[in-house]
């Protein structure tokens, strides 16, 4: 029996628009209901999130997994329970990956805080700051070393043309020391090693004392693949690659279906 539900958001639980459709907010009310624990697992700082998670409204005490896997939350107080970060040693490193790329802008987010490295906000890292609801901030690493704030998490962000060459250059390099991961076509992420939306959602299952048979998860993108595979109930999305589809137990229909809601209503309600 399922009894819990990991849910990624951008492209899943979030349609086209970033909209959160009504009947997924209706199925995952319905499964709450049933004593389903709902957990969005997803690469949005908290800031991102609130806003959605609102719009759901859930009673009882759920988790989030934000920042694709660094730091997981219980949202009756909003308490950070568990993270993963990245040293300044590791800040250093990933500052310097990007030095000979002039249009790569190294992004940093925190607990509080959205940071870009430099002395101005280019526009794309703007108008993704704005996608979660923040706004970015133009920073030395040495302030942020001042200010003392953890980081969670880096993403390199540029065209996509730019971003491609980057990728290809240093992916092999970055691999070896960050969990890596292109997310979307202007976001290359680097997170501490070994801290993925799996790694995260594996140690919350072993608090709540379930297995993988327990849970069933949704995702449409490569930042979603160790999830999905980690679940035993793998779901994806009718808009994601066909490499994601190929690994997954079921495929639903996309986000701009409520292809959530109809995974929840199949898989879930269909069974208690």
């Amino acid at each position: 029996m399922i009894k819990l539900i990991a849910i990624d958001m951008d492209g899943t639980l979030l349609d086209s628009k970033k909209e959160l459709p009504e009947q997924n907010i209706l199925a995952i009310q319905k499964a709450a209901a049933e004593g389903v624990k709902v957990v969005l697992c997803t690469g949005r700082p908290r800031s991102g999130i609130i806003p959605y998670f609102e719009k759901l409204g859930l009673t009882d005490e759920e988790y989030i997994i934000m920042n694709n896997g660094c730091t997981t939350y219980a949202t009756e107080h909003w308490d950070l329970l568990d993270y993963e970060s990245l040293s300044k040693q590791e800040l250093n490193h990933l500052a310097a990956a990007c030095q000979d790329y002039p249009d790569v802008h190294l992004v940093l987010t925190g607990e509080n805080s959205y940071y870009v490295v430099g002395e101005h906000v280019p526009d794309l890292v703007a108008y993704d700051a704005g996608l979660v609801f923040d706004q970015a901030r133009a920073v030395s690493l040495e302030t942020i070393e001042a200010e003392g704030e953890i980081i969670f998490q880096a993403m390199f962000m540029a065209g996509k043309a730019e971003l491609d060459s980057f990728e290809k250059a240093l992916n092999d390099s970055l691999s070896q020391d960050f969990s890596t991961v292109r997310s979307q076509s202007y976001i290359y992420e680097a997170m501490p090693k070994g801290a993925t939306k799996a790694s995260a959602l594996k140690q919350l299952a072993k608090q709540l004392e379930l297995m993988p048979n327990h849970i069933m998860a949704l995702g449409d993108a490569a930042n979603d693949l160790e999830m999905l595979l980690y679940a035993d109930h793998s779901v994806a999305m009718g808009n994601a690659a066909d490499d994601i589809k190929q690994l997954c137990k079921y495929v639903t229909a996309s986000n701009d279906e409520a292809g959530v809601a109809r995974a929840i209503e199949e898989y879930v309600l269909t069974n208690r």
